[in-house]
């Protein structure tokens, strides 16, 4: 009885033979996105250094999700066996930048939805997230706060070096002050719009021997 249960399942599921125009356009349609794909985060990455074995990884991911999404489609002993297989696949790299994140998995939905033959959602998705790509990037942010590191001779620099400082900017602050028997040193947060003559200024000062400024373009906190 549980033979004839079994058989009748499989025969339900395997009704909807792939044939290969089927396979053809679907493969066909990933392969499309999958480039549409690789241009857009070539044309939008902002890392220092591009990563183009990445880059291929997004273009090839949709061709190879389709085609196991139409193998788990079209045959149940072959989805529950790739089921089993991918749950022991395990990825050790470490994804740095939260944006590449998001390409990975648009890459993987593109594979997803156009494996279930949903061509239409696929590009209406491509289309969308590519506007909002390019539309936040438009969106100005705030100027990152600077880190001006100042060596002195003596603690009687402090006052004509906060002087200075507020002369090119009215947010700034104290963040580390170190006072020994050989000199002092300060490490100020702030923002200013001329670094340069900031730094010049500062590094004019009498008692002064060392400036350094740090910029960083990560996250700016509030």
């Amino acid at each position: 009885m549980g033979d004839i249960f079994k058989d009748s399942v499989l025969d339900k599921l395997q009704a909807g033979e792939l044939t290969m125009t089927a396979i053809a356009i679907t493969l066909g349609i990933a392969l499309a996105m999958g480039v549409f794909l690789y241009v857009i985060y070539r044309l939008n990455t902002r890392n220092s250094f591009y990563n183009r074995s990445f880059n291929k990884s997004l273009a090839i991911l949709p061709v190879i999700t389709a085609a196991i999404m139409l193998a788990m489609g079209s045959n149940l002993t072959i989805s529950l066996g790739m089921v089993g297989a991918l749950s022991i696949v395990r990825f050790r790299n470490a994804v740095k930048d939260p944006c590449d994140l998001t390409y990975l998995f648009w890459s993987i939905t593109l594979g997803i939805v156009i494996g279930a033959g949903l061509f239409e959602l696929a590009i209406l998705l491509s289309l969308a997230a590519t506007i909002l790509v390019f539309v936040l990037d438009l969106i100005p942010s705030f100027r990152a706060p600077c880190l001006l590191v100042v060596s002195g001779e003596n603690a009687a620099v402090e006052h004509a070096l906060i002087e200075c400082v507020k002369s090119h900017t009215k947010a700034v602050k104290i963040r580390s002050r170190n006072v020994s028997t050989k000199g002092a040193e300060w490490i100020l947060e702030l923002r200013v719009r001329k670094e340069n003559d900031l730094v010049q200024q500062v590094a004019a000062l009498e008692g002064v021997r060392s400036v350094h400024m740090m910029t960083h373009d990560g996250e700016v906190r509030f």
